[in-house]
């Protein structure tokens, strides 16, 4: 497969988010495979943001772990980003505001300083003055060479993307592309060969679009949320979307509000969905409950975010698994689920909805940051259009002559009750929190009654029975007879695909096992998999193996191994792969900060306490020293002149800032 990775760095505010647009898409015009992430702060300007958008022939399934270009949009992007530039890359950056020292670059990368004010001369006199922004789009233009994608789609994409502005704001944009792509094709050498243009367009959607994209052809008819990411892109596309899709959708004052009017409009007979993150949703769990006991349908979203409490609100964590295992008091039917890719969060959404109905019961649709913010192209025919829809066993009229008082909790085989909308003439029931008899009568006070309380909590689990025969079981991905299982569940997915790929290429038989379906829980299924695994692996965005724990739980089966990021940012491929040769190697796992990480520390260190005057060069590590730990020595240079600056001691072990020594 033919491939590239093209980074974006800047800080908040330079636009990074345009340019990555006008790049993926543009692929997704011409039939090419593409896969977004942003790496991105809390922050409206400022600070560091990295862009990376992988392209291939084929379908990529993660942001992979390799990088060919880079834009960089600042001097501490250039000093970041440079050096991870591989052989045969290119550098391109504005040469009008930043240097690139040589040191910083590898091996065959080409350098590209773009001067902006010469190469944009002609277009200036046309256009008048142009803000700093628009070096973004020369930018482009010429990694749109360097990268052989051409003008032409390009061009198509900034006439969509500024239609709203006039033709005069369309007619710039597409000569600052052409400009930087003539200067790169006068300057620069292309960094990949060419293209085979299949021109099959493709959508280029985040996760949250395709759920929101999901409930809307499910026919929800209600939303609610309270902003919090990363859920909030669903808000945003169900606001932009309303009047086309017919959906109400209110802001409450809180997810307590938010949780409790869509279980409202759940009785009311709409489908409807809310969505929160992990903070959010621990507001919302008691109300779970209710909907368990009430048995209403209804939907939510919980976006998992780095924690605990407001914790990383921009990075990606698979940490709540527990937290919504334990939503609320008690014990009750519901569905735990986490898609594992962009379609999949389509098509679950649809899917829930269809049980949420037909068993009356909550649900909840995990999902994470990557899954939620990532876009990715995605095939159009994952995206149906007319599903099936089941409403369910829903009460259109009652005879209380014929079929006598009607029971909403009627004791079942199927532990499914019939259902009816308020205004249903003769269908009065009592809806509430307290548990019931058949009749709605409340036995938590002067009609209590164990043999009832024993009867209608059976009737209400044995929809589980149902429900686990109906969702589909987990089956392995890869190879057969494989030497090694990995295990994962979410968005992990993609990475853990193509390492098992990857391993699978180099020797090491691989395949995968990934856990969609929390709760029920395929346990016989996951049993007879994993008994004949030879190696069970699991791979985690987490620190303590939260799916695994769960898994030994229901199965009794334990991994022979772990693989965990919690840093905040995703997996990747070579990270898996390295883990998986480690074990087979009998290597223990080596925890201390490696080279690059002590720079990173030292580069946080500057921000936090020196303005960014110094940057980090060189790492050396010594002995102890006095610190119960060896340290990193890392070196510092000055930004303007390229002078020795000082330097940082770091901790190996526990990354502890020790000494900064500045020079004079």
């Amino acid at each position: 497969m033919q491939e590239v990775t093209i980074g974006i760095a800047g800080a908040a505010g330079d636009g990074l988010d345009k340019s990555g647009d006008t790049l993926a898409k543009t692929c997704g015009r011409l039939g090419l495979h593409v896969y977004a992430y942003n790496s991105y702060q809390s922050i409206i300007r400022g600070g560091h943001i990295w862009l990376r958008v992988r392209i291939g022939s084929d379908k990529v399934y993660s942001h992979g772990d390799h990088l060919n270009a880079v834009i960089a949009l600042n001097q501490d992007s250039i000093e970041r980003h440079a050096p991870e530039i591989e052989e045969g890359g290119v550098l391109v950056f504005n040469s009008d505001k930043f240097k690139c020292d040589p040191s910083l670059v590898n091996k065959g990368v080409q350098v590209l300083p773009l001067p902006m004010k010469e190469i944009t001369a002609e277009v200036e006199k046309e256009h008048g003055a142009l803000q700093p922004i628009m070096q973004n789009t020369v930018a482009v233009g010429a990694i749109l060479y360097l990268a052989n994608l051409g003008l032409e789609e390009a061009s198509g994409v900034m006439s969509d993307t500024f239609s709203h502005k006039g033709q005069k704001v369309i007619d710039l944009n597409v000569s600052l592309l052409k400009v930087g792509y003539e200067y790169a094709k006068k300057n620069a050498k292309t960094f990949t060969s060419e293209w085979k243009f299949s021109k099959r367009r493709r959508p280029f959607i985040t996760g949250n679009e395709a759920i929101a994209f999901g409930a809307t052809v499910a026919g929800c008819k209600f939303y609610s949320a309270y902003p919090m990411t990363p859920a909030s892109t669903i808000l945003h596309w169900m606001v932009n979307h309303a009047k086309q899709t017919g959906v109400c959708i209110k802001q409450g004052e809180d997810e307590i509000a938010v949780i409790n009017m869509a279980i409202g409009a759940g009785i009311a007979g709409a489908r409807s969905m809310c969505a929160t993150a992990g903070g959010g949703f621990a507001l919302m769990t008691e109300a779970i409950g209710m909907a368990g006991i009430m048995e209403v349908p209804v939907v939510c979203v919980e976006v998992q975010r780095g924690g605990p409490s407001t914790g990383l609100p921009t990075k990606t964590e698979q940490a709540d698994l527990y937290q919504c295992l334990g939503a609320s008091q008690g014990e009750f039917p519901r569905i735990i689920v986490h898609p594992y890719d962009v379609a999949d969060a389509y098509q679950t959404t649809i899917d829930v909805f269809n049980y949420a109905d037909k068993y009356q019961l909550p649900v909840i649709i995990m999902s994470d940051l990557l899954l939620s913010e990532h876009p990715e192209t995605v095939d159009p025919d994952k995206f149906t259009h007319d599903p099936k829809i089941d409403r369910g066993e829903i009460v259109k009229e009652w005879n209380p002559e014929e079929n006598g008082k009607f029971k909403r909790f009627k004791f079942t085989q199927s532990g499914i009750s019939p259902r009816a909308l308020p205004g249903t003439p003769n269908t009065v029931f009592v809806n509430a929190s307290d548990d019931h008899d058949e009749e709605s009568i409340l036995i938590s006070d002067m009609f209590t009654s164990p043999p009832v309380r024993r009867m209608i909590m059976q009737k209400r689990m044995r929809k589980m029975e149902n429900l686990l025969k109906e969702i589909p079981a987990p089956q392995l991905g890869g190879e057969k007879d494989a030497d090694v299982t990995l295990v994962c569940w979410g968005s992990t997915y993609g990475a853990v695909r193509e390492a098992a790929e990857l391993l699978t290429a180099q020797g090491i038989k691989t395949n995968y096992l990934c856990i969609k379906w929390i709760v029920p829980f395929h346990a016989k299924e996951v049993s007879e998999i994993l008994s004949n695994a030879k190696k069970k692996i699991s791979v985690e965005v987490n620190f303590t193996s939260m799916m695994s724990k769960y898994i030994k739980g229901e199965t009794g089966i334990s991994m022979d191994h772990h693989i965990n990021k919690y840093d905040g940012e995703p997996m990747e491929p070579h990270m898996i792969v390295n883990g998986v040769k480690e074990y087979i190697a009998k290597k223990q796992i080596n925890l201390e900060l490696s080279e690059l990480e002590a720079k990173e520390i030292a580069y946080h260190y500057l921000r936090t306490h020196y303005a960014e005057k110094l940057r980090p060069t060189s790492v050396t590590r010594e002995s102890a020293n006095g610190h119960g730990e060896p340290v990193y020595n890392v070196e510092l240079s000055e930004r303007a002149t390229g002078n020795k600056g000082g330097t940082i001691r770091i901790g190996t072990m526990t990354g502890a800032t020790y000494s900064f020594e500045k020079h004079d």
